[in-house]
């Protein structure tokens, strides 16, 4: 992962963008792992850990109308949440993250392992929907950030 935050962040540099994230599933793992690469400071603005429904509504202003009907898991939460970051943040690229990560709290609909990411970079906006083949929350955080770093990079070639 270390190798792949480092990439990231020479890229990153190398065109002179900014970037911010979102995260509920991961933690703050995802700004961890970009932060721990000397240099992060010039790329890396901020990064939220919106862990709550209501952290979701109160700092990324996602509709509440949206988590209600479709939950804090989903498509629509993950897209709301990447747009208004980038709204927030004013980076040229922004990253969500919200997911199950386990063990407990899978449903059928939303199993462990369900995960979103969301990019956006101008007018470009992508979510993917992702799920993760483990019960162990550390091996679903961890593959969601290596995901997430390889969205990024192929988002800013």
């Amino acid at each position: 992962m270390k190798k792949l935050s480092q990439k990231v962040v020479k890229l990153l540099n190398k065109k002179s963008l900014k970037i911010s994230f979102a995260e509920s599933c991961t933690g703050g793992l995802l700004s961890s792992s970009i932060t721990s690469i000397s240099g992060s400071s010039k790329v890396f603005t901020i990064g939220f850990v919106t862990y709550s429904n209501q952290a979701k509504i109160k700092i990324l202003k996602v509709p509440k109308k949206i988590i209600m009907k479709h939950g804090a898991v989903s498509y629509q939460t993950c897209l709301a949440m990447v747009k208004n970051l980038n709204k927030i943040s004013k980076t040229n690229i922004s990253v969500s993250i919200t997911g199950v990560a386990g063990p407990k709290g899978g449903t059928k609909e939303k199993p462990i392992g369900l995960v979103y990411i969301g990019i956006k970079k101008g007018n470009k906006t992508l979510v993917k929907k992702n799920l993760f083949k483990s019960n162990k929350r550390s091996l679903i955080q961890k593959a969601t950030v290596i995901k997430a770093l390889n969205l990024i990079l192929s988002f800013t070639k």
